[in-house]
């Protein structure tokens, strides 16, 4: 596995295929860092579907209120209309491009709406720069990522099995 830096702010997501590796960005978007590690914590992206998959394009999941897979009441059709029960985050637009492998906030139209989801970027997206929150990078296992089935919503969707802050994590 990779060097991990800074263990408090690194997230270990575990897909089908592997671990991928994810270097959080506390000095670029301190809430959305801290949003992605409370909600790890608690669990809540564990067992959460991929439900928007688009190549070329971004993996998107993150719906702790629709997308957990492992659910009674999952709902592939609502998967991606939810968020978590914590308020909407503010915008942390930053010069920081969304280059292949970094982590954004997904949101609706306003700008001010992320709260749980967020997306992969398979490309360089550079159209996204400046509308959507940067807050993090896979820095290892982005082969995993790429390996995550399309669609929108995918038929049989991948889920992240779990979702750790490097720093729970035994070694």
């Amino acid at each position: 596995m990779a060097e991990i830096k800074d263990p408090e702010n690194t997230i270990i997501m575990e897909l089908k295929d592997g671990n991928v590796v994810i270097e959080l960005l506390p000095d670029i978007a301190p809430e959305h860092t801290a949003r992605m590690k409370e909600l790890a914590r608690a669990g809540k992206y564990d067992g959460v579907v991929f439900h928007r998959v688009i190549e070329g394009f971004m993996a998107q999941t993150g719906d702790v209120q629709h997308g957990n897979a492992n659910s009674d009441d999952f709902n592939l059709r609502r998967a991606g209309t939810g968020g978590s029960d914590l308020p909407d985050l503010p915008a942390e637009f930053s010069k920081l491009p969304h280059d292949r492998g970094t982590l954004g906030a997904a949101r609706s139209q306003m700008p001010n709406s992320a709260n749980s989801q967020f997306f992969i970027n398979f490309n360089d997206n550079h159209f996204l720069n400046g509308q959507y929150t940067v807050y993090g990078r896979v820095v290892e296992g982005m082969k995993f990522v790429d390996e995550i089935v399309h669609g929108e919503p995918p038929a049989d969707p991948d889920k992240m099995i779990s979702v750790k802050v490097a720093a729970d994590v035994d070694a």
